[in-house]
């Protein structure tokens, strides 16, 4: 009898001009949780893809409990026992916890009707498996993000999942969500016997959650099985990037004392926000770092005009701005924004790389050109796409066919491409893999060298310690603390969480 629950043998996968996967092998044990790793366009999604019946292979064979399988759909695979939780969530916002989670199997009266009582009671069934303190009636859209992820998980227990493939699952997270969703995952292997694909760019969860790992690199693999108790981040990073891994750090003589570019001033906001006063200075790297539910990104938003200030000023080389909109902050104010999520609000899916990685390039230069052609904007945005490496057959290729991290490297790219003089980056390297993250920080560096001033939020403390000049820390809607950053991450962590929880 084999150890294996699952098990991919020399798996090659063709595209028109890529070979996605490239004679690869995974094997999944029975009860144990195992990290497919590798760079964004490595072959993990469509290994995944594969796996749930989405993709079928060219060549190679996928095996479940020791039988030969091909799955023609999704529905086979989670028939089979087969179930992914996605990055981005699936769940229906307006239905009900008990809706979403017996929406493949809804219970009916005798009338043919729905009966909403054995859905509650169906549900709560696997919300009590879960240890989760959540009424199936409650609506999808009134819970946090870290129940949502949650909700996803006992979705696919309800459908009597035995493999678990679990994409990005702590990227919305806050460091305790993380912990509660570690314990539960341990617990689910340890009592109901699950298997779990466990696909991350956070390394140190790697190590501290994951049994075995595999790597992939451009298709193939890196390393296959190997026990991660043989492993050190070093090692891993080589694997995955085949070099070792660089860290970046910011190295710039800022003068606080100088005239602030960006001021604001005593801001109050609808969404909650008390008397924010900050200031973001020419070439500076300004950070704002907090726990999820700080108010930092909605901040940003209310600065762009996506929701209400108040009351308050903002002023720009000291001259009061009222911004009216994203596209208004960029084309008067030279003020650009690459959101958190990128694929919903950074990128128009079903147009080409081309379209997508100029569109700021269009917008900026039509005001100085009387013409304009595609030439023109691929010569403005080739340079920070060749940089990101965006795995692409060409410029033409439409967004939506691309990886989920490639399609982050164009939402990018276009906004490095577009000029600003002041850039907010929220989570720049969210599902970016870490070759790509280094890259990142140089160019993030790099335009701050050249004048552009940043105002960078991430949740990744050593990012923020590495790239910021000056860390603003927020908590509550409200700012904390303010520290000129002196790079040594020991002294750092320590005054910004200080700084939280005082």
């Amino acid at each position: 009898m084999s150890d294996y629950i699952l098990e991919l043998n020399n798996i090659t996968k063709n595209f028109p001009g890529v070979k996605a996967l490239d004679n690869a092998n995974f094997r999944l044990k029975k009860k144990s949780i195992h990290a497919l790793l590798g760079e964004n366009g490595a072959g993990k999604s469509t290994l995944i893809k594969i796996i749930t019946g989405v993709y079928n292979q060219n060549e190679g064979k996928l095996f479940l409990n020791n039988q030969e399988k091909s799955f023609s759909s999704p529905n086979e695979a989670m028939n089979a026992g087969i179930s992914v939780v996605h990055q981005e969530r699936n769940l229906i916002r307006r239905f009900s916890v008990g809706e979403n989670l017996m929406l493949t199997n809804l219970p009916k009266n005798n009338l043919g009707l729905i009966d909403y009582n054995t859905v509650a009671k169906e549900s709560k069934k696997w919300l009590d498996i879960m240890e989760l303190d959540i009424d199936p009636n409650t609506i999808v859209s009134d819970l946090t993000v870290a129940k949502m992820q949650l909700c996803e998980i006992a979705k696919a227990l309800s459908l009597e999942s035995k493999i678990l493939l679990l994409d990005e699952p702590t990227s919305s997270l806050s460091p305790q969500d993380t912990k509660n969703l570690f314990a539960l995952l341990k617990r689910l292997v340890a009592e109901q016997d699950v298997s779990i694909v466990f696909v991350s760019h956070k390394l140190e969860e790697v190590f501290e959650i994951c049994d075995e790992v595999t790597v992939l690199r451009d298709g193939k693999n890196a390393c296959e099985s190997e026990q991660i108790t043989n492993l050190n981040r070093q090692k891993l990073v080589k694997l995955m990037i085949g070099r070792d891994e660089q860290i970046i750090k910011s190295k710039k003589n800022i003068d606080f004392t100088d005239e602030s570019l960006l001021d604001l001033q005593s801001i109050n906001t609808d969404l909650g926000h008390k008397n924010i006063n900050l200031n973001l200075k020419k070439g500076e790297i300004l950070g704002l770092y907090g726990l999820v539910g700080a108010g930092r990104t909605e901040l940003i938003k209310c600065v762009l005009g996506l929701d209400k200030i108040n009351s308050g000023q903002i002023l720009l080389n000291n001259k009061e701005i009222k911004i009216k909109s994203p596209k208004d902050a960029l084309e008067k104010y030279k003020i650009g924004y690459i959101s958190e999520d990128r694929k919903k609000e950074g990128l128009i899916l079903m147009h080409d790389v081309l379209s997508n990685a100029g569109i700021t390039v269009w917008s900026n230069l039509k005001k100085i050109l009387s013409f304009l052609n595609d030439s023109i904007v691929y010569n403005k945005v080739d340079p920070y796409v060749k940089q990101l490496e965006v795995k692409t057959p060409s410029y033409q290729q439409i967004v939506s066919n691309l990886s989920g991290g490639n399609q982050q490297k164009i939402s990018v790219a276009k906004w490095l491409a577009s000029g600003t003089d002041i850039l907010f980056i929220d989570e720049p390297t969210v599902g970016i893999d870490i070759k790509t993250k280094s890259y990142l920080h140089e160019l993030i560096i790099e335009l701050s060298l050249k004048g552009t001033s940043i105002i960078l939020i991430t949740s990744d403390m050593p990012e923020m310690i590495s790239l910021a000049d000056r860390i603003i820390t927020m908590k509550d809607f409200k700012v904390v603390g303010e520290t000129i950053n002196n790079h040594n991450y020991e002294e750092m962590s320590s005054s910004i969480m200080g700084n939280i929880h005082e």
